[in-house]
């Protein structure tokens, strides 16, 4: 059984794959330029990259399944800057996606691209900082995890024994 809502429980993993990755990427470019490993073996930091689009774009669209019912306990302009907040760390790891598969191309241009999506990588860092921040003030701050609090003052269900 899915979990309801379903935006906290995906929400972690684009944040953890996004702090993830440069640290692979940074493994993956030393190994590749020192021989250690050959250079095909960037395609687990694509794989890894691939899978942080992935999880960006389920949290947004889970997130966009809450957000009617969260605004009835937030003001819209917090949810807008988080998900404006959250599309840019989507957007970043796409482009680092796409640099980072440019990065299996053979030679020269595969050995560029490499340091290139690395450098984006850390970026995406930066954006999941920020989503995270924005996402933890939601709910700490602006109280949106109220949204789903059971009303206290209602009597339980069943009726009273």
């Amino acid at each position: 059984m899915l979990p309801d809502p379903l935006h906290p429980a995906v929400v972690h993993l684009p944040i953890a794959l996004a702090l993830l990755v440069p640290l692979v990427a940074l493994a993956a470019l030393l190994a590749v330029r020192s021989g250690w490993l050959p250079a095909r073996s960037w395609a687990f930091v694509v794989g890894l990259q691939a899978c942080l689009v992935a999880s960006a774009w389920l949290a947004i669209e889970t997130g966009e399944n809450e957000e009617e019912r969260v605004e009835q306990v937030v003001a819209e302009r917090h949810i807008e800057a988080h998900e404006e907040r959250a599309e840019r760390l989507l957007w970043a790891s796409v482009i680092a996606g796409l640099v980072g598969a440019a990065g299996l191309a053979p030679g020269r241009a595969g050995a560029l691209a490499r340091p290139f999506a690395f450098a984006l990588s850390l970026a995406g860092v930066a954006f999941a900082v920020q989503v995270g921040e924005s996402g933890g003030e939601l709910v700490y701050r602006h109280g949106a995890a109220s949204a789903y609090a059971p009303d206290v003052s209602a009597p339980p269900r069943g009726g009273a024994r």
